[in-house]
């Protein structure tokens, strides 16, 4: 492997440094984005539980925000709980727009990453037929060690680059699918949490 490294020259490093850093997020991503982190399916049964009891306080506001994403959202519904049902939707609104940007989290750098990867490769192939162009001398002959040098060079890069946007195009993509997804089963828990406050369920 090293050898490898060593025969793709300096235009492999960015992309050895991209594929760190893309590995790095989506580690973090898969811990990050599990359902019963973000969104657990006995939230809601337990603030219906605790509405039933009438132990709604700060405190447990307080407690019910810090539990989870979703735990934001129903604790901004029922800290609005006395105003109109327009005006608790514009406070839970805003806080799943804050909610969405925390779970969208590197997500961008994952996605730029998986669009620049290839590029990366295709500046270190230039690089290579730069070098392999510079094997021919002015007398029609050729430097053998120096035109081999210049195909690992392109080929290696090339290569490098797709084997690093492949992963990150396709993890990227699935993260979005499934920031969408949690996103959307928070909106349907927040409705449920209005209909009820308001007498509608």
């Amino acid at each position: 492997m090293w050898q490898i490294i060593l025969d793709a020259g300096w235009p492999i490093w960015p992309l050895i440094f991209a594929s760190i850093i893309a590995l790095a997020i989506i580690a973090e991503r898969f811990w990050a984005l599990r359902s019963e982190i973000v969104a657990p399916s006995n939230l809601l049964p337990e603030v219906q539980k605790w509405m039933g009891q009438g132990t709604i306080t700060k405190e447990s506001l307080t407690k019910l925000e810090n539990h989870s994403l979703l735990g934001r959202v129903l604790a901004s519904a029922l800290a609005n709980e006395k105003n109109s049902r327009e005006v608790t939707k514009e406070a839970i609104e805003e806080t799943g727009r804050a909610v969405a940007h925390k779970l969208e989290k590197y997500l961008p750098t994952l996605g730029t990453i998986a669009s620049i990867a290839p590029l990366l490769g295709l500046l270190g192939t230039v690089i290579g037929m730069v070098e392999l162009f510079g094997a021919f001398t002015s007398d029609g002959g050729h430097d053998v060690n120096k035109f081999a040098r210049g195909i690992s060079v392109a080929l290696y890069n090339t290569a490098a680059g797709i084997i690093v946007a492949l992963p990150a195009m396709i993890a990227y993509r699935f993260f979005r699918a499934k920031v969408d997804s949690l996103l959307l089963d928070m909106e349907q828990q927040a409705i449920k949490l209005v209909e009820i406050l308001h007498g509608e369920r």
